[in-house]
């Protein structure tokens, strides 16, 4: 599903990943956060998207203070620590201010 974000500017931060094999828990541990993260003050949206191991998960967020917040929300620390340990292989985590954006709806 596409996020219905607001006009620009808000700040994007996307998060592309390497899983290992098997599940783990992932998934529950990723409901629990998508449902933690639309509780945080500023949380826009976020789309996500995984094909042959690769997973990109784009959040939305409206100032780079409520992404700090979200970095330091204590049950999202202790995600991001078992995702080291136990389901990612690698990650790459990019944070971007939006400052233009365009959409088409048939």
């Amino acid at each position: 599903m596409i996020a219905s974000t607001p006009v620009p500017p808000y700040y994007a931060v996307i998060f592309s990943s390497l899983r290992t094999e098997g599940d783990q828990g992932y998934g529950q541990a990723a409901l629990r956060m998508l449902e933690l993260a639309r509780e945080q003050p500023g949380f826009l949206g976020v789309e996500s998207a995984r094909e042959d191991g690769l997973g990109i998960t784009v959040s939305y967020w409206a100032s780079e203070a409520s992404i700090l917040a979200w970095k330091q929300q204590a049950e999202h620390s202790e995600v991001r620590a078992q995702g080291r340990a136990s389901w990612y292989s690698a990650f790459h985590t990019r944070v971007c201010k939006v400052e233009r954006a365009y959409a088409f709806h048939s």
